[in-house]
């Protein structure tokens, strides 16, 4: 695993979460940021040809048979497959750290996340400075899902019932380090990118 030192306990907050960038190394990560919107936008467009494909048999058949159009399904649940992540740095990835400061918590308890809503998980949870937290939850700010801090559990909005992805850390010498075999540490900061994967609503906090 990486053992990198992301930052000092006293850096980080228990109303705001500290942002920075981890890379996957392993092929079978979960997908986000624009692995997974290239993974929804194919998924929409295998849907659409699947569904052209079942009519066009449907017609074949009801011209032979009198059979019925059947309905086009589909199985894909919209999570990127690991070749998503292949090309070029599209495996880096946002996450957040955030110091826990419930009186059940440990004085230097500190979670991390990586940095997308599971409404949708190609967008960010936050505008690009780091999610806010409030009465112990994070705010997703695109959509306006809470997400409980200790937990990762989202407990109100379009994705409730959901957990954000966890990023292992741990705690020693004042310091947070990556303790997950599934990343390496990149850098501080949000990922440098041209292109806004965040959504154009707003929440006003």
């Amino acid at each position: 695993m990486d053992g990198t030192r992301i930052a000092d306990v006293s850096d980080l907050s228990t109303d705001d979460t500290f942002l920075f960038r981890v890379r996957s190394v392993d092929d079978n990560a979960v997908a986000s940021g624009d692995a997974a919107l290239r993974s929804d936008e194919r998924t929409a467009d295998a849907a659409d040809e699947r569904a052209a494909e079942a009519v066009d048999g449907a017609d074949t058949d009801a011209e032979t048979d009198g059979g019925e159009t059947p309905g086009a399904a589909t199985d894909d649940d919209g999570i990127a497959m690991p070749d998503d992540m292949q090309d070029d740095d599209d495996d880096v990835r946002e996450a957040i750290l955030l110091k826990l400061g419930g009186e059940d918590d440990d004085a230097e308890a500190v979670v991390g996340w990586l940095n997308y809503c599971q409404h949708m998980t190609h967008i960010k949870l936050d505008k690009g400075s780091g999610a806010p937290v409030r009465d112990g939850e994070v705010i997703c700010v695109n959509h306006g899902a809470l997400f409980a801090a200790d937990s990762g559990e989202c407990t109100y909005g379009p994705c409730e019932g959901a957990f954000l992805n966890e990023l292992d850390v741990r705690v020693a010498d004042g310091g947070v380090y990556l303790d997950d075999g599934d990343f390496e540490y990149v850098g501080e900061g949000p990922v440098e990118s041209d292109d806004d994967l965040s959504s154009s609503s707003n929440v006003i906090l």
